[in-house]
């Protein structure tokens, strides 16, 4: 027998059991192997085959190795269908000793597939001595057919057919999604002039007269008829909100549409993604990136949008006075009627007491930003010319952040980020060498709110990246050239220093605007100086019950544990006919007081986890009750430790929230409420929970690094903080057109470097003299409209 016949006659066998693979089930991949003993002989002849079903005498295979279907897989040769039943191997026996003796070849099975055991595999060995287990992973399967294979081509066709093939096919998914986009854009256009007339009612055209002052009142707009929507909720409560902040944008994304006349009043078309503001002010980010235009917030619910600003409140009449500045430039005031008026225009910043303020930049809207970035430039450029000395320049190349708290930190580590890694691109580099950046801190530590050792890593980086930061010290006076602060030596004696400037950010807390402080002279129980005062509900202190709220930075909750609870009891008693000064509770009844206090102020939730302790530490004559006046103490110790809450957009965003879904709320219960006559009282209470505040912690750029400070639980790190904390702002982002360019900034910053600042001069170009009169150019107001980058198409 020859060898293509010993061959030939081995396949015969393999294919007799062609006839079972239709019964398989279970896959086993075994290789039929011929190696040669001789070297002058082809060294090995195999062939692949593949089962779908153990036998039974096979049933050693691990049952969690088996899969549960097959088709048949090979990489090279012939179809064949075999099983390594009993007749397989004694046919291999009998082949066997005629291969071994004329030709010098010995056939030999492997497993590949599954891979078993070790005791599997000795067992296999002993009862099919053919069989070996061999451990060889499958590196590429393919399936098989009985067509003639295609001839083996050489590697440098394979490798020039491959890299076609994938850019073919490359160019064919890219055009496809170019042609795409086309196709959308095109669909975007317009072209048809099919509008009808629409109707608007004369009451908006002229709206009549009235109020303390005898201003027109705005009871309908001229567009309250524009859809069926609208004109829909034309007669539905009225609710106005003031603002277009945090928390009303997070109130308009909660509330139901058509089930109030929404109109929101603010003296800008957008929302402002403040977190993110300071890498704004050195070209990390485009302003536009952080803004959305408020329309596209307010069209969601139906809602109306004023571009106004508020003046003053009505309560008896529920109006609230309007101005706004006409095409003319004239101050144009009017009453806007209301159910209810929710209050979030925010705040201003605290100046403290301190002078000179006109000649620092603040850091609250979007202009502010812009005039940063262009005097950051500015004084580059000053630095620059061979007409500036070197105490000039170094003057020039001085920032000053005045106040540690995360919005002044934050600048200053973008500053530096700017002037370390773009500056030497765009600048002669003796001026890296020059800046210098400095933080003024009134506390012992930067970012005191946050985790001790969370501000001492943030003071360690800025002593790293060199900027100074000056803490215990007190901003005096601001000058234009210099600012005067105090600051406590060693000896804990206060000694005045002056440090030059060309640039200082005051940025040391918030304070009232003048609307609030003009409401807040007309209610005798509002006598807090820094913000409007709410009760838990968020309804304002002092204005009729159920009409007026108050979210942000404007407000603050008034936590009057002790006030509220002796209240009660006082009007307990005397429904009982007992003296209040006389009374006394008990254990049992001061778990009912507790839970009272926890439901009306959820924020005491904390400071009542063990009663059993608080009633016996303030029981002091031990005889398990308490009086009057221990109550009281008691109370009292709770409202100090009760703490208001921070001025941060978390805040303003939950208390929004909450508003809305108490409104929803209140407009499902209302058929019940009149239903039963229900007009008046507590409503809020009846239909909704307090609000209660829930800290998700928070968080810090401080210059290629982060801080984060979630719960007690703080930890900082280098880049792979930063992606963490732009990745929290890019999932708190408002809108997906927001997102998308975050996105783009990043992007182009890592790969272009900070945007504007590598190209363009963003101050008024210098005036140049013609026939005896300077002129100024034609587009210095240029650096406005590249600053909104095409946004007021979208506004």
């Amino acid at each position: 027998m020859g060898l293509s016949g010993a061959i030939a006659q081995l396949r015969s066998i393999v294919e007799n059991f062609h006839h079972v693979q239709q019964r398989f089930r279970v896959v086993v991949v075994m290789q039929v192997q011929l190696e040669s003993s001789d070297a002058r002989k082809p060294g090995l002849v195999q062939f692949l085959y593949a089962i779908e079903k153990v036998p039974r005498d096979l049933s050693f295979f691990p049952p969690a190795t088996a899969p549960t279907s097959f088709k048949m897989i090979r990489p090279g040769g012939p179809r064949i269908f075999a099983a390594p039943s009993n007749p397989l191997s004694k046919a291999m026996l009998r082949i066997s000793p005629r291969l071994q003796q004329n030709h010098g070849l010995r056939p030999q099975l492997n497993v590949l597939y599954p891979y078993p055991t070790r005791t599997a595999s000795s067992l296999l060995q002993r009862r099919h001595p053919l069989l070996s287990c061999s451990r060889t992973k499958l590196q590429s399967l393919r399936q098989i057919s009985t067509k003639q294979l295609p001839l083996q081509r050489g590697p440098v066709f394979r490798f020039f057919y491959r890299f076609f093939a994938y850019t073919g096919g490359f160019i064919l998914v890219a055009g496809g999604l170019v042609l795409a986009f086309f196709i959308y854009d095109a669909s975007t256009y317009r072209e048809d002039l099919s509008y009808t007339d629409i109707p608007v009612s004369t009451e908006a055209l002229y709206p009549r007269k009235g109020g303390p002052k005898n201003l027109p009142i705005a009871d309908t707009l001229v567009d309250d008829d524009d859809c069926p929507e609208n004109t829909r909720s034309k007669h539905k409560p009225k609710l106005v909100v003031l603002g277009s902040g945090w928390g009303s944008v997070a109130l308009l994304k909660q509330l139901n549409p058509e089930d109030y006349h929404i109109t929101v009043v603010s003296p800008v078309n957008y929302f402002l993604f403040t977190p993110m503001l300071p890498s704004a002010t050195v070209g990390t980010l485009e302003l536009r990136s952080l803004v959305e235009p408020i329309r596209r917030i307010v069209q969601r619910v139906k809602g109306h949008f004023l571009r106004a600003e508020a003046v003053d409140v009505e309560f008896s009449e529920r109006l609230l006075e309007v101005k706004q500045n006409d095409a003319n430039g004239e101050e144009r005031h009017f009453y806007l009627p209301y159910d209810k008026l929710v209050i979030g225009v925010g705040s201003t910043t605290n100046p403290h007491g301190v002078t000179g303020l006109e000649n620092c930049h603040f850091l609250k809207d979007i202009e502010d930003a812009r005039q940063i970035r262009n005097k950051i430039l500015e004084n580059l450029e000053y630095a620059c010319l061979p007409t500036t000395s070197d105490e000039e320049r170094k003057r020039l190349l001085s920032f000053v952040v005045s106040g540690g708290g995360p919005t002044g930190v934050e600048f200053a580590a973008e500053l530096f980020d700017l002037l370390n890694e773009d500056l030497g691109r765009s600048f002669p580099k003796i001026l890296r060498n020059e800046i210098s950046v400095h933080v003024i801190q009134s506390r012992g530590h930067i970012l005191n709110t946050y985790d001790e050792a969370l501000s001492r890593y943030a003071e360690e980086r800025f002593a790293h990246d060199q900027v100074e930061v000056l803490t215990n010290s007190r901003v005096k006076e601001v000058r234009p050239d210099k600012i005067l602060f105090t600051q406590k030596n060693e000896q804990g004696e206060t000694v005045t220093k002056e440090l030059p400037m060309g640039f200082c950010l005051w940025s040391t807390g918030v304070s009232q605007t003048d609307f609030c402080k003009r409401l807040a002279s007309k209610i005798p129980t509002q006598t807090n100086r820094h913000a409007l005062e709410t009760d838990t509900h968020l309804r304002l202190n002092g204005a009729p019950l159920g009409s007026v709220y108050a979210i942000g930075d404007c407000s603050t909750v008034q936590n009057n544990v002790a006030d509220h609870l002796v209240t009660f009891l006082r009007s307990s008693a005397v429904e009982h006919h007992k003296d209040p000064e006389q009374m006394r509770i008990t254990f049992a009844q001061w778990r009912g007081v507790a839970q009272k206090v926890k439901k009306q102020f959820p924020q005491a939730n904390a400071h009542l986890k063990r009663l059993d302790r608080l009633f016996e530490q303030y029981d002091k004559d031990k005889n398990g009750t308490l009086d009057f006046g221990e109550l009281h103490e008691l109370l009292l110790q709770i409202d100090s430790k009760l703490t208001s809450l921070p001025a941060t957009a978390q805040r303003a965003h939950q208390q929004g929230q909450y508003l809305g879904r108490k409104f929803n709320k209140l407009v499902q219960a209302t058929p019940g409420m009149a239903a039963n006559e229900m007009s008046y009282g507590d409503l809020d209470d009846a239909v909704y929970k307090a609000f209660d505040y829930r800290h998700m912690g928070s968080l810090a750029y401080i210059g290629n690094s982060a801080v984060f400070d979630f719960n007690g639980l703080s930890f900082s790190g280098g880049l792979l903080a930063v992606y963490l904390w732009r990745s929290v702002y890019f999932a708190q982002s408002v809108s997906f057109r927001t997102r998308v360019l975050l996105a783009m900034d990043w992007s182009k910053r890592a790969m272009f470097g900070r945007g504007e600042f590598s190209f363009f001069s963003f101050f008024p170009p210098i005036p140049v003299l013609r026939g005896g009169e300077m002129e100024a150019n034609a587009c210095d107001r240029f650096d406005e409209l590249l600053s909104l980058g095409g946004m007021g198409s979208e506004f």
